[in-house]
């Protein structure tokens, strides 16, 4: 291959940047998160600042454990911090509700996207002036799974995280689909959420074996009141 061949095909993979003054704005932001979640905010961004931190997978054993209520309450946590761009992504391909949180549409959203029906600034939303940015799921689609095995997933990771601070991924929980494991190696980590009186030991114990122990930043005990 000629050096201008190999510069062509290097300038083919790089990412596009993403202009964020296209994206729409819409939706509501929720109340404020509670000081529980700004104590996490804190600890992650402490481990940030001693580790390669952008992208984290927030899920959960089972269903109900509270991921999603984790995950969007870290992003607004995350957002009050100035200049500090959050994006909640939610791959939850297979039953999403951070669209109905933030009062926006479903689609067009992730699916969309990497199914070439839309850009990526129309599939996110800027919920009012905040820096919170949300990208849905999307229109259903009947097999999650192969979706996120396209390799324009990976393109779609490195194109958000040029463009924001951090980028957090809501998912089905792990002991209900394979799409967390998917998701999991494109994360740089991993918050595991559990509830108290709800997640069995052995479900949590399965969960930790399923990600590896060395991938989770930390357990999210919800249902206490703290963490």
């Amino acid at each position: 291959m000629s050096r201008n061949a190999a510069v062509g095909v290097a300038l083919a993979d790089a990412p596009l940047e993403l202009d964020l003054q296209l994206v729409a704005s819409a939706g509501l932001l929720p109340e404020a998160p509670s000081e529980e979640f700004r104590t996490l905010r804190t600890r992650l961004e402490q481990l940030q600042s001693a580790r390669a931190i952008r992208t984290v997978l927030v899920t959960s054993p089972s269903p109900g454990d509270g991921k999603s209520f984790t995950a969007a309450n870290l992003a607004l946590a995350e957002a009050q911090l100035d200049d500090n761009l959050t994006l909640l992504c939610d791959f939850d391909l297979r039953k999403p509700v951070l669209h109905n949180v933030f009062r926006i549409d479903r689609s067009p959203g992730i699916s969309d996207y990497l199914l070439g029906k839309a850009d990526l600034h129309e599939a996110l939303r800027r919920i009012g002036d905040s820096n919170v940015f949300i990208l849905p799921a999307g229109e259903a689609v009947t097999y999650p799974l192969g979706l996120l095995h396209l390799k324009e997933v990976r393109r779609l990771m490195d194109r958000l995280r040029n463009a924001f601070r951090w980028i957090l991924l809501d998912s089905p929980p792990l002991l209900a689909a394979s799409d967390a494991n998917v998701l999991a190696a494109l994360a740089d980590g991993t918050l595991l959420v559990a509830r108290i009186g709800a997640t069995s030991l052995d479900s949590m114990g399965r969960a930790i074996g399923s990600l590896g122990s060395d991938h989770i930043l930390g357990i999210v005990a919800n249902g206490t009141g703290r963490f």
